[in-house]
């Protein structure tokens, strides 16, 4: 386990706060996201905002995980990260772009950090809640994870803990609560 060092989250997330254009906002929780990552045991970036091929779909984080047993050994070799450092709920439409990046790399599992969450009720599957629903019907988890659980998080065996809960409650209830 590894102590995450809350005046850098804060740091992280007050430079994205304070950015003068988006892609400094962006880059900012991407920094965060990876510092995070890093810190788990087995989880290596290996990249970062790379465009495929055809020039029409960027991923902003990509892990490669060694299923370590201190780390997410529950999680699949590769891990992408879609970073969305916004002052509102990430709706819908963004939420079904990042699935759309997961289905045409044949991903299974994908983690959508959005500082403020997403739009919609889990419970009643509406806007981008219906989007993750939908994804679970083609083998597809997709999990978010807010600024406000970021900023609880105190070392690495919280943000695996917190992941396990997440893919949980994505099983059982069929969405995102």
């Amino acid at each position: 386990m590894a102590a995450i060092d809350p005046q850098a989250v804060q740091g992280y997330l007050d430079a994205g706060e304070n950015a003068a254009t988006t892609t400094e906002q962006g880059r900012a929780l991407e920094d965060l996201v990876c510092y995070l990552f890093g810190l788990v045991p087995g989880v290596s970036i290996t990249r970062r905002n790379v465009m495929n091929v055809f020039d029409t779909e960027e991923i902003d984080v990509a892990f490669w995980n060694e299923k370590s047993p201190l780390g997410l050994p529950f999680l699949p070799d590769i891990i992408l990260v879609e970073c969305k450092n916004w002052s509102s709920r990430v709706g819908s439409g963004e939420v079904n772009w990042f699935d759309t990046k997961l289905r045409n790399r044949g991903m299974e599992f994908g983690i959508l950090i959005a500082t403020r969450g997403i739009t919609g009720h889990g419970g009643d599957l509406t806007a981008a809640h219906k989007i993750v629903a939908d994804a679970l019907r083609e083998k597809r988890r997709l999990i978010v994870i807010s600024a406000p659980e970021i900023l609880a998080l105190t070392d690495t065996d919280e943000i695996v803990v917190l992941i396990k809960r997440k893919l949980c409650d994505l099983a059982v209830m069929g969405a995102l609560v």
